[in-house]
């Protein structure tokens, strides 16, 4: 995805970092599902790392029957722009 890959890891878990990013850049709406299919991760994990985030305020699940919708919160839109851009930079 991007070359200096491991540097990236030194600084940032890839999972999270990587399940901001691809909310934020996501055209259609995102469920944990496809979250964790994106990312490449479990379900389980993917659920468990989304409600630390909705606890730091960074993400908003919006309930639409059995399915969250899930939606980035100013904060997490902030956060995931500057790791795209540390990413970048890298």
């Amino acid at each position: 995805m991007f070359k200096n890959k491991p540097i990236f890891n030194v600084f940032f878990r890839e999972k999270p970092a990587m399940m901001l990013v691809n909310l934020k850049n996501s055209k259609n709406e995102v469920y944990a599902s496809s979250l964790a299919k994106q990312i490449d991760c479990t379900y389980s994990h993917v659920v468990k790392i989304l409600q630390q985030m909705e606890d730091a305020d960074l993400i908003h699940f919006d309930k639409q029957g059995r399915l969250k919708l899930l939606t980035l919160t100013k904060k997490g839109t902030d956060v995931a722009d500057n790791i795209d851009k540390i990413r970048n930079l890298l």
